[in-house]
């Protein structure tokens, strides 16, 4: 299947990445509001950390499930018909979710939701890779993301505030409403996929040739453990640390994810606003990972360290250092040629999102294993934390040994 690469004019790419972002920003709201939530839903369906930890894997897993099919299918159909498909399974999820009665059905449900919004970001990073420049794609994935920021700024003090007003499920009913909106938006402004017929013979497209590049194997072990890593601390492990191990009231605790939301929003604006400047230097994405995540590693050790002294401006720092590795998404995506950017973004969202789900649900499995065995509940927290840091650390030293197999 041959496609046109058309780069678009100036009005009519800002057009399109507006009508994707405003389908993104409601898929990273989403992604992100179980950990507002997390003081209702274990007290209403008296859940545990192992539980607390499934339960927002489970959009992960959802998430991650549909990654490599999401791939074929965006390179062969292009990204609107794909997204739109979608994001009617992300409506269903949202409806079922409010009606859920039992741990069981949020869990169904969110992972329904994980299903739904899988293409929200891969669909216009597939289809910012034929429609812009290389340094345009890289502002625009960084943009892209400081648009998941805004939803995720949306899913803390805003949530938090407007629970006491309408309860937890009717905001789910409200975001139904938005992803059908979102829907709208791109059925109306996005340009459909102009493809070709496929040469007689020709081969069928697989996944061989991501899995066996040099570059992706280079980059897989940090997008599981460090950019898989930085989501579930945002989405999900920040929040019950704040409350408790930090002491922070549940409301304390919103604030204090607003804040690390709002930190976050900036860094991907900075990166956006930066990146065409370190490309037109010759600054490459390895470098500065290389030289980036060590100071990530540093912060990490020492949020550990300082246990409950460490609140909402400590991992606010942590996952804004993480950012470094954001850069590899789009460098993954441009290391190979247009025609195979579906399958290679949407192997490596593949990876990050599997290494969100381990890593959640994981940190949940250690904190209540180390309370089994005697820890209190700050230590056992403090000792989950260490067991990824040594993952980090370990991943970081893997990119570190493979960077003679780049294919630069």
């Amino acid at each position: 299947m041959g496609a046109t690469f058309n780069v678009l004019s100036r009005r009519t790419a800002i057009v399109v990445f507006l009508a994707f972002a405003f389908a993104y920003f409601f898929s990273a709201l989403l992604r992100a509001i179980t950990a507002t939530l997390s003081p209702t839903l274990t007290r209403e369906f008296e859940l545990n950390a192992r539980d607390l930890g499934l339960l927002a894997g489970g959009y992960f897993l959802g998430f991650a499930a549909t990654q490599l099919p999401l791939g074929t299918w965006l390179d062969r159909h292009g990204p609107k018909k794909v997204i739109l498909s979608f994001l009617l399974v992300a409506l269903a999820g949202c409806l079922a979710f409010s009606a859920a009665t039992s741990f069981s059905g949020l869990l169904a449900a969110r992972m329904l939701c994980g299903v739904g919004v899988s293409a929200c970001l891969m669909a216009p990073l597939t289809g910012f890779r034929r429609w812009l420049e290389p340094a345009s794609q890289l502002r625009a994935n960084s943009w892209m993301l400081m648009t998941g920021s805004f939803g995720m700024v949306a899913s803390t003090l805003p949530v938090q505030w407007l629970m006491p007003v309408f309860g937890w499920r009717p905001l789910f009913w409200g975001l139904a409403a938005a992803i059908a909106v979102a829907m709208a938006v791109i059925a109306w402004k996005v340009p459909a996929w102009e493809v070709t017929a496929p040469a007689a013979g020709a081969p069928r497209r697989g996944y061989s040739e991501v899995w066996k590049h040099p570059y992706f194997r280079r980059m897989a072990p940090i997008g599981f453990f460090t950019y898989g890593g930085l989501l579930a601390m945002q989405t999900l492990w920040a929040g019950p640390w704040l409350v408790r191990v930090s002491g922070y009231a549940p409301l304390e605790a919103a604030g204090g994810l607003f804040i690390i939301n709002i930190c976050m929003l900036c860094t991907f604006w900075g990166w956006g606003m930066v990146n065409p400047w370190l490309a037109r230097k010759g600054l490459s994405t390895e470098r500065l990972i290389a030289v980036g995540l060590p100071l990530n590693f540093a912060v990490l050790a020492s949020i550990i360290i300082a246990g409950p002294a460490a609140g909402a401006w400590a991992w606010a720092l942590f996952c804004m250092t993480s950012t470094f590795v954001s850069l590899a998404q789009p460098a993954v995506g441009m290391a190979f040629p247009p025609a195979a950017a579906g399958r290679a973004l949407s192997a490596y969202n593949l990876v990050i999102f599997a290494g969100v789900f381990v890593i959640q649900w994981g940190i949940g499995l250690l904190v209540d294993g180390f309370a089994a065995v005697g820890l209190g509940q700050v230590a056992s927290f403090r000792s989950a934390m260490a067991v990824f840091f040594c993952c980090s650390v370990m991943s970081y030293g893997y990119f570190m040994l493979a960077k003679d197999n780049s294919p630069q």
